[in-house]
């Protein structure tokens, strides 16, 4: 049934899509347009002139009066019988849908199409055209046809919901958005393999394709349908239509990438500042549709033009001030419908849209919104989309405040995911499905390249402060950057744009880099900087020499990779004769100061070598003489006293005859127990 044109469902139960009414007291050939007048082609002369904006109806009575419960109240209600003119300013649909009313009520054949079917339900709403008047009346076969015809064609949904614009809020209150918006939601989430009805698709440069063009450029069955087949079409209704749209096929669970792409091309079309110069002409290309009776100006055709002209340019009256407000507004819709997930949008998009969002002064929270969102993936951003020019009235040229706070969402973000459980609970999977962002150091060093990058940028504007350019150097950890020659790079172009630094400032400045983290070549750069302060290209210098011993070092234990450290030796030679003329003398000064530490060091060395020695000198002597202490006189004369008294006792078993001589010794001995105890 998709398929199926209009015209085969009128033609079998609306006679082929014209309504009559077998009713009518006048017998007429049809209207007549006089000028600003429409006239009944009849004999009977009109007693009934109906006033519809500009345009003058002059009917009669009894044919409206049977089938209009309106125009009967504001007749018989009046207290004047004679009354015969009456005006309808508000309403819907205007002189357009009233001709079709009023021929309706004369009997006349009316033509349904999905261009006029909305202006005519609302106006035979508006006019009370109810079954209590007449059977068959103009509600129900109105309500009818779009209950069956327009709600299952596709391209008759959109068109209908094109012509719902300008009848606010008449289309709303009797569902006709609402429908039409959930016939389109219910049909883009069809499976792609089972589309049978005709589709835009994505218009080319040279000729963009007609709604009355389409089944002929429909792809065949064999062929594949490619999944933003809807794009196209969905992007030409107004931004509320579109939200409601959206908001319709959220519900019924497409994938959120496609929902960020539908909203990228419907930005690029709507928004035109948005796309940058030579990008995002395709979607932007004329797009003529055929509404009949419905288009602007009471034509019987017209060409929509895609982008912002439908509402901001329409008119001459347009005013810049009222064109930022409906880019305001259209800005606001579409951050409102932006998916949650994470990769939804590309980040390139979300800050080009900041960018517009700061333009027009969008509320607060949204762009705190957004800027939450780029925070989310800022790693994939590039410098050309951060270079957001300050529209706050601020000294600098670009927006530094709004890339710090990017860095902070960034990096709170990064802090929050780290200390997430790594695997959500089932229920939240679907929200963190795409979101949860591997933690590796990969994301912090792209971003710290990035960062760098703007900061060399943005260093040439001479109203930054250094405290900006040190507060956003000094926000990402030093983690993040295994290398500082891009940090060398912007320091040094803050340098070049900002002469009278002081000498403290510069070297404020030059803190936030770690000259150990600097590539050869910086080196060899910084040592020729004149900007840089003194101080810093002797840390320069320093840091290269430990580098080089480093490597010769580990070159004479790595014999087959001698060869991989000659070439810095040359370069370090030639690094030191690089050296401009007016750094000489304080090299010099330095290079003795570092000699002169270096000799009292080798002193104190020595002194302590000689002190640890005469310490260990006195620790043994100490020893010694504790073990002396341990050992008294009286164990001693015991010893040698029981040792003797073993040998007397000896010698008279023995020796008997010698008795006297052992009587002598033994008279003798006492005395030297005698010297030998004191």
């Amino acid at each position: 049934m998709w398929e199926s044109e209009t015209k085969s469902v009128r033609g079998r139960e609306y006679g082929n899509g014209v309504l009559s009414s077998n009713k009518h007291g006048v017998k007429t050939d049809g209207f007549e347009l006089r000028g600003q007048s429409w006239y009944v082609a009849t004999d009977i002369p009109s007693d009934l002139l109906v006033q519809v904006g500009d345009v003058n109806f002059h009917l009669h009575k009894y044919p409206m009066l049977s089938r209009s419960g309106k125009v009967n109240r504001l007749i018989y209600e009046s207290n004047n019988p004679d009354l015969n003119k009456i005006a309808l300013e508000d309403l819907p649909g205007g002189p357009e849908a009233f001709e079709l009313a009023a021929k309706f009520c004369y009997g006349i054949a009316v033509d349904l199409t999905a261009g006029n079917i909305s202006g005519l339900r609302c106006a035979a709403e508006y006019l009370e055209m109810t079954e209590d008047l007449d059977e068959g009346n103009l509600i129900f076969k109105t309500e009818a046809f779009l209950s069956y015809v327009v709600l299952s064609s596709w391209r008759d949904s959109i068109l209908v919901l094109k012509s719902c614009e300008k009848l606010s809020p008449w289309a709303e209150n009797l569902q006709i958005v609402r429908r039409c918006s959930e016939s389109i939601a219910w049909k883009a989430c069809a499976n792609p393999k089972g589309i049978k009805w005709a589709y835009t698709r994505k218009p080319s440069k040279a000729s963009s394709p007609k709604w009355n063009d389409l089944k002929d450029s429909s792809p065949s069955r064999s062929q594949p349908v490619p999944p933003d087949w809807w794009f196209e079409d969905v992007s030409i209704l107004r931004t509320d239509h579109f939200v409601r749209v959206i908001t319709a096929i959220k519900v019924k669970g497409m994938r959120f990438e496609l929902i960020g792409a539908s909203i990228m091309h419907y930005a690029a079309k709507w928004l035109p500042g948005l796309i940058k110069d030579g990008q995002g002409q395709g979607p932007a290309d004329d797009m003529s549709i055929s509404t009949n009776s419905n288009s602007s100006g009471g034509t019987g055709s017209s060409s929509w033009k895609g982008g912002l002209h439908m509402i901001v340019a329409g008119t001459k009256e347009d005013t810049p001030s009222i064109q930022a407000k409906d880019q305001r507004m259209i800005i606001e819709s579409l951050v409102s419908i932006i998916p949650p997930q994470k990769d939804s949008v590309s980040c390139s998009f979300l800050l080009r849209l900041l960018r517009m969002a700061n333009m027009l002064k969008v509320a607060p929270a949204l762009v705190t919104e957004l800027e939450k969102r780029v925070g989310m993936q800022f790693e994939q951003a590039t410098l050309a989309d951060l270079l957001i020019p300050s529209y706050n009235k601020s000294e600098t040229m670009y927006d530094v405040d709004l890339v710090q706070r990017l860095l902070e969402h960034f990096l709170v973000q990064e802090q929050t995911e780290s200390s997430s459980p790594s695997r959500p609970p089932f229920s939240d999977k679907h929200m963190y499905e795409g979101t949860q962002r591997s933690n590796n150091p990969n994301a912090k060093m792209r971003v710290a390249r990035l960062v760098d990058s703007y900061l060399t940028e943005v260093s040439r504007d001479r109203n930054l402060s250094l405290t900006k350019f040190q507060v956003l150097a000094e926000a990402l950890p030093e983690s993040a950057r295994t290398c500082d020659d891009g940090l060398y790079r912007a320091i040094d172009s803050y340098l070049k744009a900002h002469p009278t630094l002081s000498e403290h400032e510069r070297k404020r400045l030059c803190r936030v880099m770690d000259c150990q983290k600097l590539s050869i070549d910086a080196c060899m750069h910084a040592a020729q900087n004149e900007r840089l302060p003194l101080r810093i290209v002797v840390q320069v210098l320093f840091s290269e020499q430990v580098k080089i011993s480093n490597a010769l070092a580990n070159s004479t234990l790595k014999d087959p990779v001698e060869t991989q450290y000659q070439p810095l030796i040359p370069n370090h030679k030639t690094l030191l004769e690089a050296t401009p003329l007016s750094f000489q003398e304080g090299w010099a000064a330095a290079k003795k100061d570092i000699n002169t530490l270096k000799f009292e060091l080798e002193s104190v060395k020595a002194k302590y070598l000689e002190l640890q020695n005469d310490m260990e000198n006195l620790q043994r002597q100490f020893e010694k003489m504790s073990k002396q202490k341990q050992t008294s006189a009286w164990t001693n004369g015991w010893k040698k006293l029981s040792k003797l008294t073993k040998m007397t006792a000896v010698e008279n078993h023995d020796i008997g005859p010698q008795i006297s001589t052992t009587a002598e010794q033994t008279r003798k001995t006492p005395r030297r127990w005698t010297n030998s105890i004191s």
